[in-house]
């Protein structure tokens, strides 16, 4: 039987936001919604702030972020939104808990995407889960019934998500397990070199020994860009080093027709070399169909021609 990282009943959630500013009107949403389930909701009190385009300055963010870490009434840290902001922060956070963050760090799951892959990488060198999913614009608007706020319920509760998609004509068949790692692809492209970029975290799976699963998505980007960012996982040594690898979407990236192909066909070239699975087309990212991932944790990608799974997934 596998461990239960986390446990159910947790009642203390923390809205902050590290990244951009964001409209209060989501903020006062989403925390409605979380108080009519039961839980106990708070918020940084930078988390409706702005300076510029973020949600207050860095020296607030981070005061924000480092109380949730280390108030040890906090179970769960909902960000706000994404945007940019993160990056500006990680080199001031502690990685063991030690100097520049002075109080011990309890544990915490953390939630969100987008630019909150930064604190995705963060956690995973702390040896933490975090949940690739939902925040507050997603919490205040999606119907009470929809599918996204069941998955991501179930996943702040500790239940286990087995997902199952339909095949996609890029699909490399076969079956691997590993710890689920990644988010967005600008995100972990921007990190690279640093000491909370890819390579680092496959470096403390490996010496611990676990292998990895690596999700990839992103909105926005040229195509041309995307290319250039696999070519940078491919010659870093980070697409050698993963066991399997889960292509999510990429919104609003057209496909540039003088790059020979889609941009799927592109991540495909990429990993050309590679013998393990390859999954297409998963439904996470900047989509309303968001399914929520569990990063940290051990799961099984299984692609055959029908159909591929991605399971268990539990805290």
């Amino acid at each position: 039987m596998q461990k239960k990282l986390y446990f159910c009943g947790m009642k203390h959630i923390r809205i902050i936001s590290p990244s951009g500013a964001i409209d209060s009107r989501l903020i006062d949403g989403a925390a409605a919604r979380l108080r009519s389930w039961g839980y106990q909701v708070s918020e940084g009190r930078f988390a409706r702030g702005q300076f510029g385009r973020f949600a207050g300055t860095d020296d607030e963010r981070l005061q924000d972020l480092t109380e949730a870490l280390t108030d040890p009434s906090v179970d769960i840290i909902l960000c706000a939104r994404g945007g940019y902001g993160l990056q500006r922060l990680l080199d001031r956070l502690s990685l063991n808990g030690s100097e520049p963050c002075s109080r011990p760090l309890n544990s915490k799951l953390i939630t969100g995407f987008s630019d909150i892959t930064a604190l995705h990488q963060w956690s995973l060198l702390q040896g933490r889960p975090s949940i690739h999913g939902l925040m507050c614009k997603h919490l205040c608007e999606l119907p009470e019934d929809s599918d996204m706020i069941r998955y991501w319920r179930a996943a702040i509760e500790g239940q286990p998500l087995h997902y199952e998609v339909p095949t996609h004509t890029l699909n490399r068949l076969g079956t691997a397990s590993g710890t689920l790692i990644g988010g967005n692809l600008s995100v972990l492209y921007g990190l690279q070199a640093t000491p909370f970029g890819l390579l680092p975290v496959l470096q403390r799976l490996r010496d611990n020994g676990q292998s990895a699963l690596l999700f990839i998505e992103d909105i926005g980007e040229r195509h041309y860009h995307i290319d250039r960012m696999m070519c940078n996982l491919r010659m870093s040594g980070v697409l050698e080093q993963i066991s399997g690898l889960i292509v999510g979407q990429f919104s609003d990236c057209d496909d540039d027709p003088s790059m020979g192909g889609s941009v799927y066909d592109t991540i495909n070239e990429a990993v050309r070399d590679y013998a393990y699975p390859v999954l297409f087309d998963f439904p996470a990212g900047h989509v309303v169909r968001n399914l929520p991932l569990i990063f940290g944790t051990p799961a099984t990608l299984s692609v055959n021609h029908q159909f591929s799974t991605l399971a268990p997934t539990t805290l």
